[in-house]
């Protein structure tokens, strides 16, 4: 089914280009599992920061997206993003793409010399 039919599974609400998957298996194996938090904040919240799994703690205030499956990875990396940044964002896919330039301080990219960022498409298109 394609991603028009109104019976087929929803569109995935967030992807990752294939820079990102990328990036993610060289982290992953330096870092062991990954997870992403955006919290949508001013400076380094309004990007996705990547953490070694369950370094940032999530709790009710954030909503899990996905559990991104990345080739290459044992286990899938959660995206998990603060709930009233959702609120904005809950009519869009995203896309996790990266970037040269310097990352979030805190986040796992900051010294390769890239960071991770957000793209958007509407839902449905």
């Amino acid at each position: 089914m394609d991603s028009t039919d109104p019976t087929g599974p929803p569109p995935a609400r967030v992807e990752l280009t294939h820079a990102a998957a990328e990036l993610l298996r060289r982290l992953r194996a330096e870092h062991g599992p990954l997870m992403f938090h955006q919290s949508g904040g001013c400076c380094d919240g309004s990007a996705p920061m990547c953490f070694p799994a369950g370094e940032f703690r999530t709790g009710d205030s954030d909503v899990l997206l996905a559990e991104l499956g990345v080739e290459g990875c044992r286990e899938p990396v959660p995206f998990w993003m603060s709930r009233s940044q959702f609120a904005l964002w809950s009519h869009t896919r995203l896309i996790v793409d990266v970037v040269p330039g310097r990352g979030g301080g805190f986040s796992l990219e900051a010294p390769e010399g890239v960071r991770f960022l957000i793209r958007s498409r509407l839902v449905g298109t």
